[in-house]
């Protein structure tokens, strides 16, 4: 899934960084219609979770918060690391407190210059 600039992606392509946290990408291995079929799964499944608290019904909330896990787990998003060298996964760390500090404070906006 291709972030917008104003996220940058990590140099090995695993995290995206969002007010200095990073956050683990898509498997990229995913087949392109896969991949899309998963997203397309995430995308109704917020809008659930929208839904579902517009009208205060918490047993359709848990359900739709279920179904946003299951498909961020297929994505490869959360759950076991998609990536196989044994690198541990920082997902939701700030990048300031990870191995990607010095990458992350060289970024121009990034506010840790």
């Amino acid at each position: 899934m291709p972030i917008p600039s104003r996220h940058p992606s990590t140099p090995d392509g695993r995290y995206f960084v969002v007010r200095g946290r990073l956050w683990r990408l898509s498997n990229p291995g995913l087949a392109p219609e896969v991949r899309q079929y998963l997203v397309d799964g995430l995308m109704r499944a917020r809008r659930q979770v929208g839904l579902a608290l517009k009208a205060g019904d918490k047993d359709a909330e848990r359900r739709a918060r279920a179904a946003v896990d299951e498909a961020k787990h297929a994505l490869g998003e959360r759950g076991p690391v998609w990536w196989t060298d044994g690198a541990p996964d920082y997902n939701r760390k700030m990048a300031a407190n990870t191995p990607y500090a010095a990458w992350y404070a060289a970024l121009p906006d990034s506010g840790a210059a």
